[in-house]
């Protein structure tokens, strides 16, 4: 066969093949050849998103099946049937070959780019925020916070506020990444007092009020004068003064009570009674609570909780009345008739 009949049948049968992979007239079909051996292919380059697939067609001139080869299976693998997948951003070379005769199509995977409805946001403490973040490959995003002790974030990129400081939110896909910084602000607090007088027994409620939703910590700084529960209501123990403390997300505001000593007096200053005689005695206490009543000598007299006298022998004592440590004393004669 003559050389120029050679060349006839090698054009023809490229015409052939370029026709029925339908390559547009502009197209240039770029191949490598030993011995007039040659792959044509569907794709010489090719830009995919990661996750996507295409298959790239060969025909060759012999008829022979080409082999498949990526240059980097890592950005993009092929599979004995010319299937390509992109597996990350970056480029490969598919090769498709015969014995003689190869041809390349270069691939480029682009990067995935992960768009956030917000990268900065301001919370309250415990407040909740739905962050918005979608993938360039429509692939699903995974969430993740740097500080879950300051703000959460659940699968659905929803973020609760767990205490005042800040925290980086990172929404991710196909190993891009997106961020969103959420600041957790110290919270505003009122306290309704900022002292207090009481005496023994006396209470008072005191109320906070807060930006923050977390619950208020309560905290006295002497038990012995005034206690505190834990809904802010304040009780006087003894007199003295105390710091009733109310704290939310670190934030403090207090309150100074003061325990007053009551004032305490007998209506008559000395009394004089029968032996076997009783009496109730009128004491005033400004506090208005119960004073504890004693006597000086139980063999001359005796007094009951209540402050009633039963005079027993002839002689003298003090009745006594306490209230907080403030004592008022009477004097008492029992004589014989």
């Amino acid at each position: 066969m003559s050389h120029t009949k050679k060349i006839f049948q090698t054009a023809a049968a490229v015409f052939c093949m370029i026709s029925m992979l339908f390559i547009s007239a502009s197209s240039t079909a770029a191949y490598a050849s030993s011995g007039y051996e040659f792959v044509v292919l569907n794709k010489y380059s090719n830009t995919m998103q990661i996750g996507d697939e295409f298959y790239l067609l060969a025909v060759t001139s012999n008829g022979a099946k080409p082999s498949f080869k990526s240059s980097s299976s890592s950005v993009a693998s092929v599979n004995t049937y010319g299937k390509v997948t992109a597996k990350k951003a970056g480029t490969a070379t598919i090769t498709a070959k015969i014995k003689n005769g190869e041809a390349s199509c270069k691939i480029t995977v682009k990067k995935t780019v992960i768009t956030l409805s917000n990268k900065n946001i301001s919370l309250e403490n415990g407040e909740t925020f739905q962050l918005k973040a979608s993938a360039s490959t429509g692939h699903p995003v995974t969430y993740k916070s740097n500080k879950s002790s300051v703000a959460a974030v659940d699968e659905h990129g929803v973020i609760t506020a767990k205490k005042p400081g800040s925290a980086t939110i990172t929404a991710t896909a196909d190993k891009s990444s997106a961020a969103c910084k959420v600041t957790v602000k110290k919270p505003g607090i009122k306290l309704s007092r900022s002292s207090v007088s009481l005496f023994r027994k006396e209470t008072v409620k005191l109320s906070v009020t807060s930006t923050s939703k977390s619950t208020p910590k309560w905290k006295t700084s002497k038990k012995s004068v005034a206690t505190v529960d834990e809904y802010g209501k304040v009780t006087a123990v003894k007199h003295g003064t105390a710091t009733i403390t109310v704290t939310v997300d670190g934030v403090s505001k207090t309150c100074e009570v003061t325990v007053k000593q009551p004032e305490v007096y007998f209506e008559t200053d000395i009394i004089t009674l029968s032996a076997g005689e009783k009496y109730q005695t009128n004491v005033t206490v400004s506090s208005k609570n119960k004073p504890e009543y004693s006597c000086s000598n139980s063999n001359i007299a005796s007094i009951d909780k209540n402050g009633k006298i039963h005079a027993k022998a002839a002689g003298k004592a003090y009745i006594y009345a306490k209230e907080d440590g403030v004592k008022a004393r009477m004097r008492l004669i029992v004589k014989t008739d």
